[in-house]
């Protein structure tokens, strides 16, 4: 259990539910007087006196006053998601009402509790680890299937597991030669090198596995964004409202329609796709406007995770689309060719036109034609086929830094029993890779550390 400043001794109350009106607002205590501050409002029984994890129905009542018809839920420590005494309840989704029973709790002696504070509790008294704590809020924020499996994984311990086994194997070794040092005149060796080697390479391996995840689960946790760049009247604004199935751009003949970006959310296979319509690019342009339009258009593009350079396959030869291959490549962007109008001609006449390219997507946004191929080539680009969304993906931040000081201390650990450096060396590098781990499950912690984290929760969680 860490180690609890001021505070955490009093009892905490905050709406768990979203703000505003609905069918039931769900209001939330934990600590020591939980069940004393709602018996104190609760006329219909003694709820002191029931079993945990049972539902009361009754009135609210505040010196006299009725505030509401609720449902209260108890739930007695440590079986509960605070490990605290922990008090539910259920009322009328009325903000005024909610409010009211709130302040009534605050009146019999609970407070305000801060973003994140429930579940900084469940990390204090043990009930979750750090990283189980952080993937609480992920669930929260999740708006994708992936997502969503992502961040339950990771609560249901999957990714603390494989450090816990990790770190257990790591301590043994550690134990075994600070005993070395102990022992340094008899020059004996209890820990075995040929099984802390093996040792080695599997942590390597599973610390770079998990780290190498961190760049599909940034895709699953905060999407992708895809500029659709081209010339103007390619059809960008056409594909734009054809993805999207609505007329979200302005659709004209007249090049140039396009004056500013334009952004909107697609879900593909659960990743999140942030489209960008773009101002038509071309040489040289008398419109001020437009010309602006174009310079954010080539900023977008340097700034998207994946480009989608879209042509009219009737006014674009195979020598021009080369060149702009080239530089796409030159720039090192992910990018997916797609020509469009080829509804006008043969596919096989335009295979045959472009067949020095390879990977071209020919479609017609118009007449939303071959769409859906266009769709998966950008869930192939982006996931490539390495991962499934089953597995343990990396997608904190804090996590990935950690674990590439992790991955590092392994290297130092390594070379420093390669080239036979003491043994007092070699445990202040075991000490600073279990360090790292520790900070990712919350073993190694400070207050200022767990306040940040736990502050970006919202307020009831």
């Amino acid at each position: 259990m860490q180690g609890k400043s001021i505070g955490w001794e009093d009892t905490i109350v905050a709406l768990a539910t979203a703000q505003g009106i609905g069918a039931i607002g769900v209001i939330r205590l934990s600590g020591r007087q939980a069940f004393d501050i709602i018996n104190g409002l609760f006329s219909s029984k003694d709820l002191t006196r029931q079993p945990s994890h049972t539902l009361h129905v009754g009135y609210l009542k505040e010196n006299g006053k009725v505030l509401d018809e609720v449902v209260v839920s108890l739930f007695k420590g440590p079986k509960s998601y605070t490990g605290e005494d922990v008090v539910e309840i259920s009322g009328h989704g009325s903000p005024f009402v909610l409010q009211q029973i709130i302040q009534a709790c605050v009146n019999q002696g609970a407070r305000l509790a801060k973003p994140g504070e429930f579940t900084q509790r469940a990390f204090l008294n043990g009930k979750l680890d750090l990283a189980q704590a952080e993937a609480v809020a992920d669930l929260i924020a999740s708006n994708t299937e992936a997502s969503r499996k992502t961040a339950l994984h990771n609560i249901r311990g999957g990714f603390s597991e494989r450090l816990k086994n990790l770190r257990e194997r790591l301590i043994m070794f550690s134990a075994l030669i600070e005993l070395e040092l102990d022992f340094s005149q008899e020059d004996v060796e209890f820990a075995d090198r040929t099984q802390l080697f093996n040792l080695l390479t599997e942590a390597q391996q599973t610390t770079q596995q998990l780290a190498n995840s961190f760049q599909l689960g940034n895709v699953i946790k905060n999407g992708v964004s895809v500029a659709i760049i081209g010339k103007p009247n390619a059809g960008k604004s056409t594909l734009l409202n054809t993805l999207l199935n609505e007329n979200r751009a302005i659709v004209s003949d007249i090049a140039g329609t396009t004056r500013d970006t334009i952004e909107e959310v697609l879900n593909i296979d659960g990743i999140l796709f942030r489209l960008i319509d773009t101002a038509g690019i071309r040489e040289h342009t008398h419109d001020v406007i437009e010309s602006i339009g174009m310079e954010k258009a080539l900023a977008k593009m340097q700034q998207a995770d994946v480009v989608i350079y879209l042509f009219d396959v009737n006014e674009v030869n195979a020598v021009e689309l080369q060149s702009i291959v080239d530089e796409l490549n030159s720039k090192k962007r992910k990018y997916i060719l797609a020509g469009n109008k080829s509804d006008i001609l043969p596919e096989a006449r335009l295979r045959e036109k472009f067949s020095s390219i390879p990977g071209i997507i020919f479609i017609s946004a118009k007449a939303n034609a071959h769409t859906e191929v266009l769709k998966e080539k950008l869930v192939d680009l982006v996931l490539q086929g390495k991962i499934q969304a089953d597995d343990t993906i990396i997608t904190n931040a804090r996590h990935f830094h950690a674990l590439q000081e992790v991955l590092q201390s392994l290297i130092d650990i390594r070379n420093g029993l390669e080239n036979k450096i003491p043994g007092d060396l070699v445990a202040l590098d075991i000490r600073r890779c279990l360090h790292y781990l520790g900070e990712i499950t919350g073993e190694i912690t400070t207050e200022d550390q767990l306040d940040y984290i736990f502050s970006k929760f919202c307020i009831g969680k």
